[in-house]
């Protein structure tokens, strides 16, 4: 539930105002979020709340090549047999403090205890560390935003905390039009790239090289519809004659 929906209930963030009165979110919209990409392969990650919030989050981890540490008293079977079978270390245990956090690059937590949350946003706050507390948008310094993952193509929705249902709304919306043949393309255009690189002197020569195949003619992701992976080499490689230095 997010933030904003607490009004007139018991307070969950920092400020611990008894009773919420929305203060902690006044502003939230207006605030710039910097999108970034993170690499997290083989970066240490915590998750904090071994229920179905945290196996969501512990299985994005996981899906991006994070070193995943889970610490939870207790935890549902999926995260259970992760850590059974090695994808996972799990600290069976509450949240012991800023020990956790030593030599952690990103710590979400998921807990349904107000206290145990705002201590590990405090904590890793202090650390000048990623933290995110889950549906507090308060309590974090970076948000998660609704993701469409096909190969290497990525797309990401955000509502800047306002309401993580319409973001996944949205991307349900896009996930048919942006899928697997635009995702396709990123991967042969990743294959000329070092063609690119070797063979064009400027960012600019670059830039138009690629840009004269995706909105080329014909449309490879069009071709890439119809299956025709082949009329998309052969758009690339006429871009390559093309623009080859003489």
């Amino acid at each position: 539930m997010p933030a904003q929906a607490y009004a007139g209930k018991e307070c969950v963030c920092q400020l611990r105002r008894g009773i919420c009165d929305q203060s902690c979110v006044q502003g939230m919209l207006d605030t710039p979020f910097y999108i970034a990409c993170l690499r997290l392969s083989g970066r240490r990650c915590v998750v904090v709340g071994g229920g179905e919030v945290g196996l969501e989050k512990v299985e994005g981890l996981l899906a991006c090549d994070g070193d995943v540490t889970l610490i939870a008293p207790t935890a549902i079977e999926p995260l259970r047999e992760l850590a059974s079978e090695g994808s996972i270390r799990w600290e069976r245990r509450a949240y012991a403090g800023p020990s956790d956090l030593e030599g952690v690059f990103i710590v979400i937590a998921s807990t349904s205890d107000t206290e145990v949350n705002i201590r590990v946003y405090e904590d890793a706050e202090r650390r000048a560390m990623l933290v995110n507390v889950v549906d507090v948008p308060p309590l974090c310094n970076f948000i998660l935003p609704a993701i469409i993952r096909t190969g290497p193509l990525a797309i990401a929705i955000s509502t800047a905390g306002a309401s993580p249902a319409l973001a996944k709304r949205i991307r349900d919306e896009i996930a048919d039009e942006y899928g697997r043949p635009y995702a396709r393309l990123a991967v042969l255009l990743n294959e000329v790239r070092g063609w690119a690189k070797g063979n064009l002197p400027t960012y600019q020569d670059r830039k138009a090289f690629f840009e004269s195949i995706v909105n080329g003619e014909p449309d490879p992701v069009e071709l890439l519809r119809r299956g025709d992976e082949q009329a998309v080499r052969d758009l690339i490689a006429a871009a390559r004659r093309s623009h080859a230095p003489a």
